[in-house]
């Protein structure tokens, strides 16, 4: 009997985010966060009686950069208590988590596991996404109640939108693998079950970085099976879309809305583009260092103009109305520069960009004739579609444990998984020489 993979471990943290929220919660810690601390613990409680190098020098220089940066925001932050709150979830979503799942990933097949833990949580909040808009019990949208959020509520509308694409990038990647053609036939009807939820979230970050990371993919895989599931995925979209009956005004409204950003942007892009001036203008004032960590709520009124709102109305999904108060600049990349200055946007995305070299490295090490690893496409995949998802989004809400344990997916084949020699099929013996009367020789 085999022991239990301690990648389980890691599927139990992934599982923990299929319970519901609480409705009109604050959207903070759930338990998948307080998984995930276990998580941490227990791969240092198992790397302590191994008493093995946990990490290559590569490795822990890489998962290690953002420290730096973290721990000088630290120390310039509004308060204290600020500080160290902003310091932990930073070192939880980009350091420690990433760690623990890198370490508890044995070889590919645990890397497989954990891609298709992905796609089914995917899978359930999708199924509760498309419910909630055939019965009208979403979030609101437009004064309608069809907003699908999954389990996770008003206080984190873009939380199954994060969910259903990361499964939907893992479903494809698996689809265009190296494995058993009923995997890859499974990976595929996954992947099309994914797109109804994915629309019905009315996400447009979601759907342009799903978009990109599919096309890059697609690419990765080579061109003729780019055509050949390009092709295959139009023609889904246009059933699909097709069935949608009512939704699909306001689905060709949202997307049509995606060109309008510039010239005649709704109130919520106009608030996220006074948000991205206003850390801009943190950025501009404390150029090295920023504000510190925390410090976008406090700065955020002394450099934003009188365009900002006061808050989002949220409602629907089991809770009554509320205004949430805008925290954030939902921007990845501006909320580093504004709160940890250049020091810190550095020190965390010089990891990712590290990650992404070698990602592709070892993607480009892998390939042979035939097609490309499935780890290779979902581990490049999930980093592409989290670099592009950054410039419209930030971390924040229950979700966010599920971006950490992305993150180390894509730390364990950049850093691992992309260097190991991909398995091949073992040569059959040669035939033993023969005789005149056929029989075998015998030396």
């Amino acid at each position: 009997m085999s022991p239990v993979p301690a990648v389980i471990a890691v599927v139990a943290v992934v599982a923990l985010l299929a319970l519901p929220v609480a409705p009109g919660g604050d959207g903070g810690a759930g338990p998948a966060d307080a998984a995930s601390g276990l998580l941490v613990v227990f791969c240092a409680v198992r790397l302590l009686r191994a008493r093995s190098r946990p990490l290559s020098r590569t490795a822990a220089v890489v998962l290690g950069l953002p420290v730096a940066g973290l721990a000088l925001a630290a120390m310039g932050a509004v308060s204290p208590g600020a500080g160290i709150a902003g310091l932990g979830r930073y070192l939880q979503i980009f350091v420690l988590v990433p760690a623990a799942v890198l370490l508890l990933i044995r070889d590919r097949r645990d890397f497989r596991l954990l891609a298709w833990s992905f796609v089914a949580l995917a899978l359930w909040q999708g199924a509760i996404g498309v419910r909630q808009y055939a019965t009208g019990t979403g979030a609101s949208y437009q004064g309608e109640d069809i907003r699908a959020v999954g389990t996770f509520g008003t206080q984190d509308v873009m939380g199954m939108a994060t969910v259903v694409s990361f499964g939907l990038v893992c479903a494809v990647g698996l689809a265009l693998g190296r494995r058993a053609v009923r995997e890859r036939l499974c990976g595929a009807a996954c992947a099309v079950a994914l797109l109804p939820p994915l629309a019905l979230s009315f996400s447009r970050g979601a759907w342009i970085a799903t978009a990109v990371t599919l096309t890059v993919q697609l690419a990765l895989a080579g061109p003729r099976r780019a055509l050949r599931v390009g092709a295959a995925v139009v023609a889904a979209g246009v059933v699909l879309v097709g069935g949608l009956g009512v939704g699909t005004a306001m689905l060709q409204e949202r997307i049509d809305s995606i060109t309008r950003v510039a010239d005649a942007p709704d109130q919520s892009v106009t608030d996220r583009y006074t948000m991205w001036a206003a850390a801009t203008g943190m950025w501009r004032q404390h150029p090295l260092t920023g504000v510190g960590l925390k410090g976008f709520p406090e700065y955020r009124d002394g450099h934003s103009s009188l365009a900002l709102s006061s808050g989002s109305d949220t409602e629907g999904a089991g809770a009554g109305y509320r205004r949430q108060p805008l925290l954030s600049p939902h921007n990845m990349y501006l909320l580093v520069l504004g709160e940890q200055g250049l020091t810190g946007l550095l020190c965390l995305a010089g990891g990712w960009l590290a990650m992404l070299v070698r990602g592709l490295r070892g993607l480009w090490r892998t390939r042979r004739p035939g097609p490309v690893p499935e780890c290779a496409l979902i581990g490049c995949g999930l980093l592409f579609w989290q670099l592009v998802d950054f410039a419209y989004a930030d971390i924040g809400g229950p979700s966010t444990v599920l971006t950490a344990v992305c993150f180390g997916l894509v730390a364990w084949w950049a850093l691992v998984g992309g260097d190991e020699p991909a398995p091949t099929c073992p040569a059959a013996p040669s035939p033993r020489p023969r005789g005149r009367a056929g029989k075998a020789v015998v030396r």
